[in-house]
């Protein structure tokens, strides 16, 4: 699809493609490209921007590029640029022979700054960084031009080329565009260009001590590689002038700079400098710890590359800030592995039944399907059987209140797959506690089959205490206990941590099956939820299960509490405040 418009859902950059299209700029082609850079791993927020660079052109019959900005050696890690490569793959977009660095173009772009200076459009600056953003002014009041702003040509070259060759101090001179101190946009007073810095490259070594700015490195890069949209988030909006005065005083290729609405997701930080923060003073276990918003996160806690991208189609794309609801991206997991999840059985909290009519050396096995409601899909798989097994102890209470279907004294259940049981008798230890439930099963119930003459609510799950395989689970959960930490300005996002972000099930227990899990692996543990193989810590035979998200949206209920709560606090202020008027 070339020329003509998308046929995928319309949002304003598509409009302006097509508009683009019918009118013939850039020949019908779409070239996009997705330039991160190398200063730590990507998180969802860079899915969304990738799943649109990657997905416009290849909607409209064109490409997307990969390029990395690695103009600022001091913060960037090989570690990083791989991590970034892997991810984008595992995402399941590909640039073919497309990857490209800002470094490819460093003798291009100083060729550029040459030119610029040479117009009469740069100058070099020994003022500092402070000096710099002193004389800059405010939006209110223009900005004071530099004392060395009318240096000449000769003088200002022979200072670039010696700044070049490390004649200079790092922080001591920088080149900056000669523009207008009064503009009313402040990025046009006179940006920098280019700053010295002395930092060993990952790909150019030692040989440069200059380093060009992002500004201008980006849309020249735009320029050299014949991109058509360079499509950023709304923090350019402001920058986009300053992309087009470069292109038009260098008199060279000009793309089109159209920016949307980053992703702000809510009960998560996506700042780089946070997530980095909260790695270093190690809150988290690193950057793949799966209660991290970064891809790697994502990854290593059970999320599929199908999930994020359906995520990111949902929410769609704008030109207006929002924050989107974690509920949208659990849904879009859940609704992508409810497809594919195979079913299991897992008790988490276990606590024995001993079902007493039952032959203590005898053994069933019962044939479940992977997937109920479509078994050829799946297949089977084993589920043996005894006298001794495991239930979820959640699901027993001695004195139960109205309309609890599940076990209790007296109470029939139905064992999933398996028979109808009662419960007979409570067994506690020293402390008082419930260590042991004694049952009887009905014979003529195999399979979980319940005469008409009996009406049995409660389906519970369960694992053979003989059979089953003893198997770590990790329960996580949102980082943040509310929904923006970062709102509150007098107080550290980090005091919102949700210390239930992460629980650890030691004791829990799942059917055989899973002895094979292999890491990565994706299951539906049956009413618990949808479960992951570590990747990284499940050993053969030996897997440790992530919790990835919950079968459905357990926060509904806390937000409309802490709803409640603020808003009886709001009522109590406004009593008070009343009050002490009238006294």
């Amino acid at each position: 699809m070339a020329t003509g418009e998308s046929a995928s859902p319309s949002n304003f950059i598509r409009n302006i493609i097509d508009e683009h299209n019918r009118g013939g700029r850039f020949g019908g082609k779409v070239v996009t490209r997705f330039p991160p850079e190398p200063n730590g791993y990507l998180h969802i927020g860079h899915a969304k921007s990738i799943c649109l660079n990657f997905g416009l052109a290849a909607d409209y019959g064109g490409r997307c590029h990969l390029r990395f900005d690695d103009t600022n050696p001091s913060k960037e890690e090989q570690e990083y640029l791989d991590s970034i490569i892997e991810d984008v793959h595992w995402l399941g977009f590909d640039w073919g022979e497309h990857l490209y660095y800002a470094s490819n173009y460093f003798d291009q772009l100083y060729e550029f700054a040459i030119k610029l200076i040479g117009d009469g459009k740069a100058y070099v600056d020994d003022l500092s960084a402070e000096e710099i953003r002193a004389h800059r002014g405010t939006l209110t009041e223009p900005g004071t031009d530099s004392p060395y702003r009318e240096r000449g040509v000769e003088e200002n070259l022979d200072l670039f080329q010696r700044m070049k060759a490390g004649e200079f101090a790092d922080g001591s001179r920088v080149l900056r565009a000669k523009i207008d101190m009064a503009h009313p946009n402040l990025v046009m007073r006179d940006p920098t260009l280019y700053r010295i810095r002395r930092a060993v490259h990952h790909r150019t070594g030692d040989k440069w001590c200059i380093y060009p700015m992002y500004d201008f490195t980006h849309c020249i890069s735009d320029s050299i590689e014949g991109i058509t949209h360079s499509i950023c988030t709304l923090e350019f909006e402001d920058n986009r002038v300053l992309y087009d005065w470069v292109l038009d005083q260098l008199d060279i290729y000009h793309p089109q700079q159209i920016e949307f609405a980053r992703l702000n997701l809510e009960f998560a930080v996506m700042s780089k400098r946070k997530l980095l923060e909260l790695v270093k003073e190690h809150y988290v276990e690193g950057w793949d710890d799966p209660r991290m918003p970064t891809i790697r996160g994502m990854r290593r806690r059970g999320f599929t590359p199908e999930s994020l991208r359906l995520f990111c189609e949902r929410i769609g794309v704008g030109k207006k800030e929002s924050w989107i609801d974690m509920y949208w991206l659990e849904k879009a997991v859940r609704d992508d592995l409810n497809e594919k999840a195979p079913r299991v059985m897992g008790v988490l909290d276990p606590i024995k039944v001993v079902i007493t009519n039952y032959p203590e050396d005898q053994e069933e096995i019962f044939e479940a399907p992977y997937f109920p409601d479509n078994p050829p899909a799946m297949g089977y798989r084993d589920v043996p059987f005894c006298r001794e097994l495991f239930i979820e102890r959640e699901d027993f209470m001695e004195d139960p209140p109205k309309k609890f279907w599940r076990m209790a004294p007296g109470q029939e259940v139905r064992l999933r797959w398996a028979y109808l049981v009662t419960c007979d008798e409570v067994v506690k230890n020293d402390q008082g506690e419930i260590v042991e439930l004694r049952c009887t099963y009905d014979p003529e119930t195999r399979g979980g089959w319940a005469p008409d003459d009996r009406k049995v609510k409660g389906t519970l799950h369960w694992v053979s205490a003989r059979h089953g395989l003893r198997a770590p689970v990790r329960l996580y959960d949102r980082l943040f206990s509310v929904a923006n930490p970062g709102a509150f300005k007098d107080r550290d996002y980090k005091e919102f941590l949700n210390p239930e972000s992460m629980v650890l099930m030691p004791q829990a227990v799942v059917e055989p099956s899973l002895v094979g899990a292999a890491p990565g692996s994706r299951y539906q543990f049956e009413r618990k939820g949808f479960f992951c193989a570590d990747p990284v810590d499940s050993a053969e035979g030996v897997p440790v299960f992530n919790r990835i998200v919950t079968l459905r949206d357990s926060w509904a209920k806390i937000l409309e509490q802490q709803k409640r709560e603020a808003a009886e606090q709001e009522r109590a202020a406004r009593k008070a405040k009343k009050k002490a008027k009238q006294e």
